[in-house]
């Protein structure tokens, strides 16, 4: 998988310069388009993956699931922010995670940020780590609070009221890297709803950032307070989501939402 992620950064970097990256080339599986980057960049995680022999299915953001006779799945977010990679933005991962069935099946996570080169991983029970070093979240002090907020035309009303009650607001526009944030303890949560709830995130979206935030000791729920564990590797279904490192902050965050 570091070796998956590597490659998938050179093919980007590379393709920085080109005047079609940008071109929608296909629809993807969920019926969103599809740019010629994010289809360079799911290329090359299926080129590694045969190159090596790994026998794994594949379950990616774009082309859906690709039965390959394994018995664990990668499950990948070609390019997540791939508005901010377009844009010369510094904020767009590609992110992977290997496991079964739910989002508690996963495994191993995989995540590098596509600009500084940065991998965060985890493994189930062996704790999170950035390049090599322990990473953890932080505790909640409401007065020193950040929060990452996804907003814009389609934001829920309980994230706009939010964004004006939290000290500190970050929107960037990558799930994964926000949850990261949230993992290394330089934000205290996130949260993403739109509406309607076709537009809210999917397996792909946050797998592998799941899986690190959940070892470096955040919680993962929906809006609601309804645990995502049992939630499907698929690209069909959507979720809100609240990330948060100290699980005192959730209620806190809904109780202010709702207020």
């Amino acid at each position: 998988m570091f070796r998956i992620a590597s490659s998938v950064h050179q093919v980007v970097r590379d393709a920085a310069g080109s005047p079609r990256r940008a071109d929608v080339v296909a629809m993807g599986a969920d019926g969103s388009p599809t740019e010629e980057i994010d289809r360079i960049a799911e290329a090359e995680i299926l080129r590694v993956m045969n190159d090596e022999g790994v026998r794994w299915n594949l379950l990616s953001e774009e082309i859906g699931l690709v039965p390959r006779g394994g018995d664990r799945t990668l499950v990948v977010d070609p390019i997540d922010g791939s508005t901010n990679a377009l844009r010369n933005l510094p904020f767009s991962t590609v992110s992977l995670a290997l496991g079964r069935d739910t989002l508690e099946g996963i495994e191993l996570g995989v995540v590098r940020d596509l600009y500084r080169g940065t991998t965060y991983w985890a493994a189930r029970g062996e704790g999170a780590y950035r390049d090599g070093e322990r990473i953890r979240t932080r505790p909640w002090i409401p007065r020193a609070g950040l929060l990452f907020l996804n907003l814009g035309e389609h934001a829920s009303e309980r994230a706009v009221t939010l964004a004006g009650k939290v000290r500190r607001v970050r929107s960037l526009g990558c799930a994964s890297f926000e949850m990261l944030m949230v993992a290394q303890g330089s934000a205290d949560g996130y949260l993403f709803e739109n509406q309607p709830e076709g537009r809210n995130l999917r397996a792909t979206d946050i797998a592998a950032a799941y899986r690190i935030l959940a070892e470096a000791g955040g919680t993962v729920a929906d809006v609601a307070g309804g645990s995502l564990a049992e939630f499907p590797l698929g690209v069909e279904r959507r979720t809100s989501v609240l990330a948060v490192g100290d699980p005192a902050i959730a209620a806190s965050l809904r109780g202010a939402a709702f207020a």
